[in-house]
């Protein structure tokens, strides 16, 4: 069972060590700080993935800070990929951010754009909304 950690009461977060592997979603309304592996979806307002660490399912967070292995699709509205992930899977994002080195299998699609209205340019679809990408060296 995921370790929960108070924080002068103003926020929680969950920590999977990496001695852990957990079979089944997970669904967290705290930060989680996952190391070990995990085999199942994850929903959580912030991630951040240790180098070590398997996931193996999908991942939908606010923001997201990858360093290990995901098998599985990602949506985030902000997401950083530090140069020791792997990722396997499709990935949708608002605001990206990408160290040299990092492995990206899969496709690269911003959120606004599955969200773009019928008949409608992309520009005039995203007028309201700011989509970034960047790469770290």
């Amino acid at each position: 069972m995921p370790k929960q950690v108070a924080s002068g009461g103003k926020s929680t977060f969950s920590v999977i060590g990496s001695d852990i592997t957990v079979t089944g979603d997970i669904d967290a309304s705290a930060d989680l700080h996952i190391d070990g592996k995990v085999e199942g979806d994850i929903a959580c307002c912030a991630l951040v993935q240790g180098e070590t660490s398997v996931v193996t399912g999908s991942v939908t967070a606010e923001t997201a800070r990858l360093a290990g292995t995901v098998k599985g699709s990602i949506s985030a509205r902000e997401l950083v990929v530090l140069k020791s992930a792997r990722i396997h899977g499709d990935v949708q994002y608002d605001a990206l951010t990408i160290e040299q080195g990092a492995e990206v299998d899969g496709r690269f699609a911003p959120k606004a754009a599955k969200d773009k209205p019928a008949g409608k340019s992309f520009e005039a679809a995203n007028s309201d909304s700011e989509l970034k990408l960047s790469v770290a060296n």
